[in-house]
């Protein structure tokens, strides 16, 4: 089943590459927006998507500011300057992304994406 991702513009090409040679939906920030939109404005136009918000900004993994029971389900990559994990981490979320293939599991879930593990908060 194929996954409906919002991907904001800090995330690197190599990522929504990966997600769409994997099959799923990959909508790029500035096909859709100007790419100095602010963070409420990015998390709104995932959720008019209803996507899943694909991010590298470590604001979206506040769940004070962005709760994720508000919200359609937010990815937060977290690559910590090192874009050379980039290949494993892919490896390892797409996994995450086939043992998890409904667009509804994400609804309300934040996902801390890590090169040594994946977490979810709720």
């Amino acid at each position: 089943m194929s996954l409906s991702f919002f991907s904001d513009q800090c995330v690197p090409a190599e990522i929504t590459d990966f997600l769409a040679r994997h099959g799923h939906k990959v909508t790029i920030l500035r096909e859709v927006m100007p790419i100095r939109s602010l963070d409420p404005a990015v998390i709104g136009q995932a959720q008019q998507l209803r996507a899943i918000l694909l991010s590298l900004n470590g604001d979206f993994a506040d769940i004070v500011a962005y709760p994720p029971a508000n919200y359609a389900g937010i990815v937060a990559i977290q690559l910590h300057n090192h874009p050379e994990v980039i290949p494993s981490l892919m490896e390892r979320l797409v996994a995450f992304l086939s043992a998890n293939a409904s667009q509804a599991y994400y609804q309300g879930k934040l996902i801390i994406v890590e090169p040594h593990r994946i977490r979810i908060r709720e």
